[in-house]
C-alpha cells in the first residue's frame, strides 16, 4: 500500500539524508529512501515535482510521518526571516540548503547515536547502530517483506554484556551507552520531560550523563527533542563563526530557530569547502 502525498513547502529527501541528523535511511532508487524510524519503516520516493509516493496509508501518514518530517513547520517561512541585504551568507546558505527539515526523531535513538558519533565518521556511526539494532532491537518486516531491527530500547541494552557492546564497535563508548540505559531505564533521566525544559536545563540534564558533553547535548537537544533554536558548535561550525560572523553571530535576532539556520550553514559550508581545491 502507498499513497501520494504533496509537498509543497522545502523538502528534500536527499540533503536531510546527507545534514548529519539521521542514520537510518537508505537510499533505494534515485530519489527515494528506506527510513527506519522507532519501530516504524517506510519507503519515500520522489514521483515528480512536489509529489511524493509514502509506502503506507493515510492513517500512518498523518499519525507518525507527519510529525516525523515536521510538516506542521512553515521551512519556507523560516527561510524568509533571513535578510539577504543584512546577512548575505546565511541567505545564501539557506538558499542552497533549502529543503532540509529538522526531523522529530526519537529521543532515546538520537541520545545513543550521538553518543556513539564521538570521533567516528557517518558510515562508521551507521555501522554501529545497525549491529547495535540487530544485537538487541526487535526484529520486523516492512511492507516489502524486507526485514530490520526496531533501535533498541534501554531495558533491552542494559542486559546486554560489554563483550556485546564492543562487538558493535562502539570502543570505548560503549561505557557511555550503557550508562545512558541505565539512567533512563531507572528514571534518572526522563527525556520525554526535557522536551518541555528550557535549553539550559536540558543540556545540564544531558550533561550529567556519563560520556555526554555540550556538543552531544546540544545535538540531541535539536535532533531529539526538536528544540529548535538549540545550536550544536562543532569543527565545522566554529569555523564558520570565526569566518562568517567574526563580530559575533545574532543569536538573539534568529531566535527560535537558530538550529535550522545552523543546518543551511553546516551543510552549505561542507559542501562549499569539498569543491574549492
Amino acid at each position: 500500500m502507498s499513497i501520494s502525498v504533496r509537498i509543497t513547502d522545502d523538502y528534500d529527501l536527499e540533503k536531510i539524508a546527507s545534514s548529519g541528523q539521521c542514520f537510518r535511511w537508505e537510499k533505494i532508487a534515485k530519489d527515494g529512501y528506506r527510513i527506519l524510524h522507532g519501530k516504524r519503516c517506510v519507503y519515500v520516493e520522489s514521483l515528480q515535482e512536489q509529489w511524493y509516493s509514502f509506502s503506507c496509508d493515510e492513517k500512518e501518514f498523518a499519525a507518525v510521518w507527519t510529525d516525523y518530517f515536521d510538516f506542521q513547520e512553515n521551512y519556507a517561512g523560516i527561510r524568509s526571516r533571513i535578510d539577504q541585504g543584512e546577512d548575505p551568507f546565511l541567505w545564501l546558505a539557506a538558499e542552497h540548503e533549502r529543503g532540509i527539515r529538522i526531523l522529530r526523531q526519537e529521543p532515546w535513538e538520537i541520545l545513543v547515536t550521538f553518543i556513539i558519533s564521538q570521533n567516528k565518521n557517518i558510515p562508521a556511526i551507521r555501522r554501529s547502530v545497525e549491529m547495535l539494532s540487530k544485537l538487541c532491537g526487535e526484529r520486523r518486516t516492512d511492507s516489502r517483506e524486507r526485514e530490520y531491527y526496531a533501535f533498541p530500547t534501554p531495558e533491552a541494552i542494559t542486559k546486554c554484556s560489554e563483550q556485546d557492546l564492543r562487538a558493535c564497535s562502539l570502543g570505548y563508548r560503549w561505557k557511555y551507552v550503557l550508562e545512558a540505559a541505565l539512567a533512563v531505564k531507572n528514571g534518572y533521566l526522563d527525556l520525554n520531560l526535557l522536551r518541555d525544559k528550557e535549553e539550559e536545563q536540558t543540556t545540564k540534564a544531558l550533561m550529567s550523563l556519563y560520556g555526554v558533553g555540550m556538543k552531544v547535548a546540544s545535538c540531541v537537544s535539536l535532533f531529539g527533542l526538536h528544540h529548535m533554536d538549540a545550536f550544536p558548535k562543532d569543527v565545522w561550525i566554529k569555523r564558520i563563526l570565526a569566518n562568517e560572523y567574526p563580530n559575533g553571530y545574532p543569536f538573539t535576532k534568529y531566535s527560535p530557530y537558530n538550529g535550522v539556520y545552523q543546518q543551511y550553514m553546516f551543510a552549505y559550508y561542507r559542501k562549499k569547502e569539498r569543491k574549492e581545491p
